[in-house]
């Protein structure tokens, strides 16, 4: 790699021996994917929590700070896996909490700002068209690359921290103009007015093009989405298809037509998705004869907007005797609702909101799972249905009016109308 005289000199150690160290494993990145050079970011956003990390990440964060390592540029963290009001109510381990103190601790003392959200580029930080950042969770990286035209790699967290304390990244990938455009042509015949809807469209793009450098190229969109929406269809197209990148032709930044999209090319592929596709996404789900007493909004967490139409499908009502409805938000979005009146009226229906968390990544959530008797899990997130069956759950896709009303009744409308 072509080193430029500033990090020859990290290099020798003039910043430092975590600087040094940080810019040694970059190195060592760069040369695995083949990267001529490195290239300066503006922004990191960072895994950070002691569920993800174990005790080996911790003692690697230590050792960093005691090297006397600072971040050279804004670095933000993810969801966490522990909201210290509910470690009690959840069954979590009291320990385990603690050492997420010590690690909160220690990322500020690097200098790393604990916002503790999976929905950065909504709340915190929007990077422009052609700016390099190091971001490291999926669904941010997804965004930033398409719905921005920013440029990232998903980030490891040793990675991100190393590009935090040097203020670069190798670049390869995502950061070059080669693998930034259209493989393949995905023409939406759907219409889509659910963030399930899109997720579903994430679910069936990814599951066939499982493949980090597949970039689909979307056409026939019928509206503009929102944010939400686009925030849904990426994170599902990252957790189903590994994807870091897509385009939608009249939408994202780089691809105002759709010949833009596929840098002159042609598309290796075209694929047509009928409103038919997505309701068998959903079909795909079923209870399996246990009951619907876990409903859960997270994985991305909640906007405020997705806040306010929750608030709306819940207010006046309550959850069914033995059911419960989870809402992960940053703490941004929480003391927003609060303000507004909207975390009133869903608290006020049971239902519980866990600030600055993922669901899935909650501290000993297998154990949690368990000691409820948990089977399945309802949510409008493609993402979280893909990525929590790891902890055996079984889960079931629905729009979102449709989960509200499983929490409340119990009953899965769509069963009652196959039933039928």
């Amino acid at each position: 790699m072509r080193l430029s005289a500033e990090e020859r000199r990290m290099l020798r150690g003039d910043g430092g021996r975590a600087v040094k160290e940080a810019l040694e494993l970059q190195l060592e990145v760069g040369k695995f994917f083949g990267a001529k050079r490195f290239v300066p970011v503006s922004n990191v956003h960072m895994m950070g929590d002691i569920e993800v990390m174990g005790e080996a990440g911790k003692s690697f964060l230590e050792r960093a700070a005691g090297l006397g390592a600072k971040c050279v540029r804004n670095t933000t963290t993810n969801a966490r896996c522990v909201d210290f009001d509910y470690v009690a109510k959840l069954g979590q381990d009291p320990a385990e909490a603690e050492k997420e103190r010590e690690l909160i601790a220690c990322l500020r003392s690097m200098n790393v700002v604990t916002a503790d959200t999976c929905i950065n580029y909504q709340t915190l930080y929007q990077p422009h068209k052609g700016e390099h950042v190091a971001w490291g969770d999926t669904g941010t990286v997804i965004y930033a690359n398409s719905v921005f035209g920013a440029r990232s790699n998903f980030e490891s967290g040793p990675a991100a921290l190393a590009a935090a304390l040097t203020g670069r990244v190798p670049e390869y990938g995502f950061h070059l103009d080669a693998h930034r455009k259209g493989t393949f042509q995905v023409v939406l015949k759907a219409g889509l007015d659910d963030l399930a809807d899109w997720g579903a469209v994430g679910k069936i793009v990814g599951e066939s093009h499982q493949d980090y450098f597949a970039v689909p190229v979307f056409t026939g969109i019928r509206r503009r989405p929102a944010a939400d929406e686009l925030k849904h269809l990426g994170a599902s197209l990252a957790s189903h298809g590994s994807m870091g990148m897509f385009h939608m032709v009249g939408v994202t930044p780089e691809a105002p037509t759709l010949k833009a999209a596929f840098g002159g090319n042609r598309p290796k592929e075209v694929v047509t998705i009928s409103r038919r596709d997505v309701e068998r996404v959903y079909g795909g789900y079923s209870a399996r004869g246990n009951p619907l007493d876990l409903v859960v909004f997270s994985g991305p967490q909640q906007s405020l907007f997705e806040m306010r139409t929750l608030a709306k499908l819940l207010e006046g009502r309550k959850l069914k005797p033995g059911s419960h409805l989870f809402v992960t938000t940053s703490n941004g979005v929480k003391s927003a609702a609060r303000n507004l009146g909207y975390l009133s009226a869903i608290e006020g229906s049971g239902a519980v909101v866990l600030e600055g968390v993922c669901f899935y990544i909650l501290q000993n959530i297998a154990r949690i799972r368990a000691q409820n008797g948990w089977s399945n899990l309802v949510t409008n997130s493609a993402k979280l249905a893909n990525i929590i069956g790891a902890h055996k759950f079984n889960t079931i896709l629905r729009p979102t009016r449709e989960c509200v009303e499983i929490a409340v009744s119990g009953k899965d409308p769509r069963a009652g109308a196959r039933a039928a």
